[in-house]
């Protein structure tokens, strides 16, 4: 059987580029637990079959980019015009939701162990959610493990015993991905997992915002929360279970939560709306929406999608919220079972008559304020005024009780801001419920840089800016995934002058990414596709002023900037920030909330709600919710929905006036790109030892870079055309040159010319080259003076281990090893050494795990054939 070079690197690149989401071991089958002792099993009502399948959206948009798309051989093309491009969702039967609470004495020491699984009822999502308490983590107030599949968290909740004199609940969180939990290790020095990384620092904020608004008004006690990702299986993310993990913590610990809150992922693929999707199944979902709630309401939205429409979110929402509705009547019971009674006797009850006698004094003073149509400067000017002579002659009634006078104030300014929007129709500045604040926007502030803007809204300023580079431009960030490389991202800084203060400035706080992730989600969808457009694209936002919802400024800046510097984007994309006030901040929003439109600082303070939609015209791009009461009902989200599509339509007309469409040519600062693919075996030959060709190359024809991918596809950037094109030429010439398999005239390559190795044997192996399909290894060195190689074999990554290794550069990483004990196999029919790690641990007695449990389809591996091909190959570029 015969092999092109090019279908078999067109393979290749098609195992390369899928997801290393998982461990590099294939998953065994899932176990089953051995259930003892007590036990308590609940089935609830099937979800309304009304969700599980919804009408084919007609606009058919690409995914959103994220990673840059690499350049397909002439092959690979061919072959997928002859295979259907349409994806067909197929979801598995799943048994009915239910939940079970297991008890047995197996902890260390003979203490209880508190078992509780899941079943979410939802086609597609077979494996249970398994909550475990009692045997990890006793010190803790509270501890568990999540299991789900072969993924495991582990979760605790702590508080300090002393209380703080603080006027703020003191709460932290922090999530960690151990690289070990895929079977890596970190990259760096120490080999040590160090600081969160970006997608860390947001699960983080996914984790705080939920609780934050749930736990007693009062709780003073340091409060920590900690998770960590020990086992990853790769076929789910991990995100929704670290919100459960962390709340089922909290919920069970002394730490007056009011109600148990989870967490749940929806997608939207051919048409339906799916929960907890696969990785697979998310490379075809237009929605990537995560929810967080308790079993009475929605406390967190956090999602991006593909303009998708508004009644639709809507139905996504709820379609999450029905599986958090059964993960939280289960932790109810768990509660009952394993949890601790909540420490209330520290929170200090409401002193009798304050609040009465502040409402009484101070009403109508509170009152004339905020009817007196302040500016930001004078409204907080008044405010703080208002604040201290409040202070001050409460503190000669209540002496020492400074922080429930603050409280008591606070509380009586949150309810006049209600009672005059709800009474009058206007906000505290004058403007209508669903009125914008003036824009002004300007493209093109900035002569040297690719494209520029300054966007103003009201006091809200930002200075936004658009940098085109070539691949060598990506954002690199290492995960437990695999390496993520972004085509494009956004970079967003708010430093202490933008509100007219000082403090520290440096690397970026956890805010500052996460509203810098929001706005670079906001634009994701719009942007064209690497074919389309070959730039790397780099957006920062530069906050000047701030008031009130800076990362939807960030999306308008973001897109004027883009739009400034050339980039054909689909269609121009806003963002605006909702607000809602209630009566009784504590309770769920019920029919008397007030919808505001583009919120202020003041009414983000003092509202309950902090609702961030982006979009275009036609639909919504991500959306953003976070709300300090128990609660938001679908009626009231549904709402505010509507009149943020309103605002929406309003901010994109302003920004018509400034930039209508995209320039028509790039700026003369901008880097040309060419593309141009060569042979995988060529590589060599455009690099040289050590890089030395392609640094000449660049500065012999004076360009900015020349990009390499490991596919073969080359970028080549720089100002002057015409020595682009001649650089391009010499390289086709490099790259031409045949003979010798690519070595020119220099002769055919040194073969190994000892003694031959024995079959059967086992040798240990020096690593010489590590690649996607195994590794080579020289296992009978060559002669003392060079003049010929040692005998080198191929170690096939199906013979790596006894269980399939997912990433064969990762595998032999984490071994932190230079050799390897292989079994010489004889050679096949290509006459290449082929060696075998796998039969000399079958040897010792090792075994795969779950050997005993129902046998698993083999894996797709490449042929021997086509390794032989691609080895032959990477040997010439490695020679060269």
């Amino acid at each position: 059987m015969r092999f092109s070079t090019s279908a078999v690197a067109a393979a290749l690149l098609a195992a390369l580029s899928a997801p290393q989401c998982s461990a590099f071991l294939a998953p065994k089958p899932l176990s089953t637990r051995k259930q003892s002792h007590q036990h308590q099993q609940h089935f609830l009502p099937t979800s309304n079959p009304k969700w599980q399948l919804l009408s084919t959206v007609n606009d058919e948009a690409p995914a959103p980019v994220v990673e840059a798309k690499e350049e397909e051989s002439e092959d690979a093309v061919a072959s997928d015009e002859e295979e259907s491009t349409e994806y067909k969702l197929l979801l598995e039967d799943v048994p009915p939701a239910s939940y079970e609470i297991t008890s047995s004495p197996t902890a260390p020491g003979g203490g209880d162990v508190h078992t509780l699984t899941i079943n979410l009822g939802a086609p597609g999502h077979p494996d249970p959610i398994v909550i475990e308490t009692g045997k990890i983590g006793r010190q803790a107030s509270a501890a568990v493990t999540l299991t789900r599949g072969e993924s495991v968290l582990y979760a605790t909740a702590s508080r300090d015993k002393d209380v703080r004199d603080l006027n703020f609940l003191p709460l932290s969180v922090d999530h960690q991905e151990r690289f070990s939990s895929a079977g890596l290790t970190s990259g760096a020095f120490n080999k040590r997992d160090g600081r969160p990384g970006e997608h860390e620092i947001l699960v983080c904020r996914l984790i705080d915002r939920p609780l934050r608004p749930l736990i007693a008004e009062g709780w003073r006690h340091e409060t920590q929360l900690l998770s960590w990702v020990l086992s990853y299986d790769g076929v789910r993310t991990c995100d929704p279970l670290a919100i459960t993990a962390s709340a089922t913590a909290l919920w069970l610990s002394d730490v007056p939560l009011i109600k148990p809150v989870a967490a749940s992922m929806v997608g939207y693929i051919d048409g339906q709306l799916v929960l907890n999707p696969t990785l697979e199944q998310m490379k075809h979902s237009r929605l990537n929406l995560i929810v967080a709630g308790t079993k009475d309401a929605v406390l967190m939205i956090e999602g991006a999608a593909d303009f998708l429409p508004e009644d639709l979110m809507i139905e996504a929402v709820t379609f999450g919220h029905n599986a958090i509705k059964t993960q939280c009547e289960a932790l109810e019971e768990l509660g009952k079972v394993a949890g601790k009674e909540k420490k209330y006797d520290t929170i200090k009850p409401p002193i009798e008559g304050l609040q009465e006698m502040v409402d009484e004094k101070y009403t109508a003073q509170l009152d004339e304020i905020y009817n007196s149509d302040l500016s930001k400067e004078d409204l907080s000017s008044a405010t703080s005024q208002f604040s201290e002579t409040v202070v001050t002659e409460m503190e000669e009634i209540f002496p020492e009780e400074k922080a429930s006078i603050k409280g008591a104030m606070k509380d009586l300014m949150c309810r006049r801001m209600f009672v005059k929007a709800k009474n009058e129709g206007t906000r505290i500045d004058g403007r209508k419920l669903d009125e914008v604040r003036v824009i002004e926007a300007e493209a093109g502030l900035l002569p040297r840089v690719h494209g520029s803007a300054l966007f103003t809204r009201g006091q809200t300023q930002v200075v936004a800016t658009a940098t085109l580079g070539d691949s060598g431009m990506r954002q690199k960030m290492d995960r437990i995934s695999g390496m993520v490389q972004k085509r494009f991202y956004l970079q967003y800084t708010f430093p202490p002058s933008c509100v007219g203060e000082t403090g520290r400035v440096g690397a970026p706080g956890r805010r500052e990414v996460g509203h810098g992730n929001l706005a670079e989600r906001a634009l994701i969808p719009a942007l064209p596709t690497e074919d389309e457009f070959p730039y790397t694209i780099r957006v920062e936002s530069l906050v000047t002023e701030s008031n009130g919802s800076s990362s939807m400024a960030s999306v308008c800046g973001g897109c004027l900037a883009l739009m400034d510097a050339g980039v054909p984007i689909s269609s121009p994309i806003a963002g605006i920030a909702m607000g809602m006030l209630l009566g009784d901040k504590g309770a769920v929003s019920d029919e008397n909330a007030v919808i505001v439109s583009d919120i202020t600082g003041t009414e983000d303070g003092l509202g309950t709600m902090d609702f961030k939609v982006a979009g275009n015209k036609e639909g919504i791009t991500t959306f953003q919710l976070d709300i300090k009461c128990e609660g938001l009902t679908l009626d009231t989200m549904k709402k505010a929905l509507e009149q943020a599509k309103a605002g929406r339509l309003h901010i994109l007309g302003e920004m018509d006036k400034a930039l209508t469409e995209a320039r028509g040519e790039l700026p003369a600062t901008v880097p040309k790109v060419i593309k141009l693919k060569i042979a995988e075996d060529s590589i060599g030959k455009v690099i040289g030892p050590g890089g030395k060709q392609i640094r000449a190359l660049i500065e012999d024809f004076e360009l900015t870079n020349i990009n390499v991918e490991e596919n073969g596809a080359v970028q080549v950037s720089g100002f002057d055309m015409k020595k682009m094109e001649e650089a391009k030429e010499m390289i086709t010439l490099l790259t031409s040159q045949m003979g010798g398999g690519g070595r020119g005239s220099r002769g055919p390559k040194p073969e190994y010319v000892g003694p031959e190795p024995e079959v059967g044997k086992v040798y240990t192996g020096k690593i010489t080259g590590i690649h996607n399909f195994g590794v080579f290894l020289e296992i009978l060195p060559g002669a003392e003076d060079g003049s010929t190689p040692g005998c080198e074999g191929l170690c096939h990554v199906s013979e790596l281990h006894v269980e399939r290794v997912r990433n064969t550069e990762g595998f032999i990483r984490s071994m932190n090893t230079e050799t390897l004990e292989v079994v010489y196999q004889g050679k096949n029919n290509k006459g290449k050494y082929q060696l075998s790690r796998k039969a000399v641990l079958e040897q010792k007695g090792v075994k795969a795990r779950g050997d005993s449990g129902p046998p698993r389809a083999a894996p797709q591996e490449m042929s021997k054939d086509e390794v032989s091909v691609i080895s032959q190959a990477i040997e010439n570029a490695i020679t060269d």
